[in-house]
């Protein structure tokens, strides 16, 4: 499989460098000795990456228009299976006694993806995904039905053979017949068990992770069905079934989830071609190529802006000159329809009224996907396209059919909608100019002497080791600050209501004080400049009383942080304290309990021993003593803290479609029903 040169003496390893210590890396060992390269690392993502490169070949027949059905199936064995009902890889021979099907899986850069040939336009651009995937497997198997039969070929340790019943395997070229099939039956069947020592001990296949790409991969090919079966002893998931019939609009329209539309769907489709240089037997020849563009977006009353890009069937998390092309187009065709609308909120901003890129995308979903042969990747993970040309094909395909949308010369476009963004868009460039001019404001008033920290910020002395408390209102505070260890521990009332993030405007969030104050504290910034090396605490932790204003107040701190400073939730740094609801008094000693079912448990026990006790029930922190705060919620020995997540904050922000509703009733059932997800159990 490989042959090496290699330096035998030792003292040529000291210090020499000549021929022999150059070594050639041959087939598939190249890849073992260096995954990286080939799957992005050898953790969890690029043991999934070894499932893409197997799923995507099956897919290619599904766009390529031969297969209508891609079946995946984890099993208990840690080994993991695709199935797709498409032509089949080819079983005759291909070079001497070697078939096709074993050169695709064990030479590099081997496949019927390369030129014009069996696919047009394919998700493979290296033909490395098979024989990679056999090359970071200690064991894999292959049926193919084809010619009215399934032939099997087995590996192991990247060697062809085959399997004995006994499980001894023998290496060889030959294929197996091991079964008859209709004459019209053709596909493909691929498992394969990841070579365990090449990956990290802790590299898994995130079952969640598959579904969602599955489910993206629908939309991409209209009609396509995909299973996705978990077959593992611990697992108990049902059998699912994929399919989208409506493509790129389906996509949108499930992005876009249950946020208010702001526009209807846009629809943008188009063709050009570029010439590019490839290798016609053995010279660079210039072809041509032809790239379709299909784009669909919409408007959401939301302020984050969603982009799903994809290359043919592949996703492309880190976008690429396809992106650059339509964000480039969208920011142009907003800026002159707003031009030509000439609103009246932005004639006094004058040259500050241009839109920006933000400005266009608040709001907005899009899914963009260019389809053409052999794409240029940076990166055999496939990430980010790089084919420049296509910038300026996309580019050009949504300059005009946006300018024809936002014209009404488009099918599906409305006044009212186009109305409708343009206010949207109107507001985001208000908004922005304002918050520049607050933030130059802040700064300037921070170089005439002020340290910027807010006023009732009792701050501590260990930067950024410490940790933040949030309190509420001055009567939680006091207590707080007398209890706390001033060396560590920062004390931040919040007085009122946190403004809603989830629905205000970024102005409305930046002129809110309690939102400011938060901000400066924190250190790092806000929204897309959030730094979060910058922060100057390791820890924040909310200290809300154990009541319902309590969790609402709860809700909307983790709401302002999911929008604003998210990267603290994405990295642990969010906490919500567990202050205790009722205090036990027996004797000379004090006991907690954080919930009334543990205090009915303890009541129980001590009626039943005939002990003597009180009950003193807390209706929040600022009725606590010193020393209570301190055992309870302050104290690192003693206290108890939840880490809030990134899921958790969704659920906060979730909440207030009831909570921040006209009727009370139903907002009160929601928080008392559904408090332990925001931090605590209430007592009400």
């Amino acid at each position: 499989m490989a042959a090496r040169t290699k330096g035998n003496n030792a003292e040529k390893a000291a210090g020499s460098y000549d021929a022999e210590h150059i070594e050639v890396l041959e087939g598939l060992e190249a890849v073992r000795k260096r995954p990286g390269m080939y799957i992005g690392g050898t953790g969890s993502a690029g043991l999934t990456h070894l499932l893409w490169e197997i799923i995507d070949n099956g897919v290619d027949e599904a766009a390529a228009g031969y297969a209508k059905v891609v079946e995946v199936i984890f099993h208990s064995d840690d080994s993991y299976e695709v199935t797709d009902d498409g032509r089949g890889i080819p079983v005759d021979k291909k070079d001497g006694n070697v078939t096709a099907l074993e050169v695709v899986f064990t030479e590099l850069h081997a496949g019927g993806k390369f030129g014009n040939g069996a696919y047009g336009a394919s998700g493979g651009l290296h033909g490395v995904g098979a024989s990679v995937v056999n090359a970071l497997s200690s064991r894999m198997e292959v049926e193919v039905d084809r010619k009215s039969a399934t032939h099997h070929l087995a590996f192991e340790d990247q060697l062809a053979g085959q399997f004995a019943n006994n499980g001894r395997f023998t290496p060889g070229h030959a294929l197996k017949k091991v079964g008859k099939v209709p004459s019209g039956r053709t596909g493909t069947r691929v498992r394969f068990w990841p070579d365990r020592d090449i990956f990290d001990p802790d590299a898994v296949i995130d079952y969640e992770e598959v579904r969602e790409r599955l489910g993206q991969i629908c939309f991409l090919v209209p009609g396509l069905k995909i299973r996705l079966n978990d077959k593992r002893k611990a697992s108990k998931r049902p059998a699912e079934e994929f399919v989208s019939k409506g493509g790129l609009a389906d996509y949108v329209d499930f992005l876009a989830g249950e946020h208010q539309p702001v526009t209807g769907l846009v629809r943008v489709e188009g063709v050009g071609d570029f010439l590019e240089k490839v290798p016609v037997d053995g010279k660079l020849t210039e072809v041509t190529r032809e790239c379709h563009v299909d784009i669909a977006l919409k408007w959401v009353q939301n302020y984050e802006s969603r982009i799903i890009s994809f290359v043919n069937t592949i996703p492309t998390p880190d976008g690429g000159t396809h992106v650059a092309g339509f964000e480039r187009s969208l920011t142009t065709a907003v800026n002159q329809a707003l031009t030509a609308a000439d609103p009246r909120k932005l004639r006094k901003l004058k040259e500050e009224a241009k839109v920006q890129k933000e400005d266009a995308q608040e709001g907005l979903i899009a899914v963009v996907r260019a389809v053409f042969p052999e794409p240029q990747f940076r990166g055999q993970t496939k990430r980010e396209l790089g084919t420049p040309e296509v910038q300026k094909i996309v580019g050009a395909v949504a300059r005009d059919g946006l300018k024809e949308w936002f014209d009404g010369s488009a099918k599906g476009s409305k006044k009212i909608h186009v109305k409708a963004i343009l206010d949207k868009v109107t507001e985001a460039v208000v908004n922005r100019v304002s918050t520049k001019q607050a933030l130059d404001n802040r700064r300037k008033a921070a170089q005439l002497g002020n340290n910027g920290l807010p006023d009732k910020l009792s701050d501590c002395r260990l930067h950024p080791e410490g940790e933040l408390l949030i309190v509420e209102g001055d009567s939680a505070a006091g207590p707080a600050k007398r209890a706390r260890d001033s060396a560590w521990q920062a004390v931040l009332p919040l007085r009122g209501k946190v403004v809603n993030a989830g629905k205000g405007t970024k102005k409305a969030v930046l002129d809110n004080a309690e939102a400011t104050a938060l901000f400066t504290a924190v250190g790092a910034g806000s929204g897309p400049e959030f730094d979060l090396s910058s922060r100057r605490y390791d820890r924040i932790i909310l200290l809300a009383d154990a009541d319902v204003d309590g969790s609402h107040i709860r809700c909307l701190v983790l709401t302002l942080i999911y929008h604003y400073m998210r990267p603290l939730l994405e990295n642990g740094h969010i906490y919500a304290a567990q202050p205790p609801t009722h205090a036990l008094v027996l004797g000379q000693d004090k006991e907690f309990v954080y919930s009334e079912k543990e205090l009915e448990a303890r009541v129980s026990q001590l009626t039943a021993k005939g002990r003597r006790y009180r009950v003193t029930r807390f209706k929040g922190l600022g009725e606590m003593d010193d020393d209570e705060l301190l055992e309870t919620t302050l104290n690192p020995e003693s206290r108890v803290l939840r880490r809030i997540t990134l899921d958790d904050a969704k659920k906060a922000e979730k909440a207030f479609t009831v909570m921040m509703g006209a009727p009370v009733e139903p907002r009160k059932e929601f928080i008392v029903k559904h408090s332990k997800d925001y931090g605590h159990a209430l007592d009400v």
